[in-house]
């Protein structure tokens, strides 16, 4: 059994026990998150679809961890006038583990 679920303006396929990155939720670590926008879910071979969402369907999860990705760089350059703007950025996460899909 799986469901896709929407957060911060992605779709994640999940099942039961799946960890998960997501972008950054208001909660504290030990926390339980339910995840109510659910798009699809796939039990036993039968999917069912939402339009867009499946009513009265969760997910429900628990935060295992909030945190900061990788560093990127962010340069601009502009030739010949002499900028050049050298910026890092870390993305927060929040680290899901889901424990329950209701449909």
């Amino acid at each position: 059994m799986y469901a896709i679920i929407e957060t911060g303006g992605k779709q994640y396929r999940v099942s039961e026990g799946d960890v998960l990155t997501v972008e950054k939720l208001e909660l504290n670590e030990g926390e339980t998150v339910e995840f109510s926008r659910v798009l699809s879910v796939v039990k036993d071979g039968e999917a069912t679809f939402g339009q867009p969402v499946i009513a009265g369907a969760k997910v429900t999860g628990k935060v295992m961890e909030q945190g900061k990705g990788k560093k990127i760089l962010v340069f601009k350059y502009k030739a010949k006038s002499n900028y050049r703007k050298r910026q890092g950025h870390r993305q927060p996460f929040t680290k899901v583990v889901i424990e329950k899909i209701e449909a």
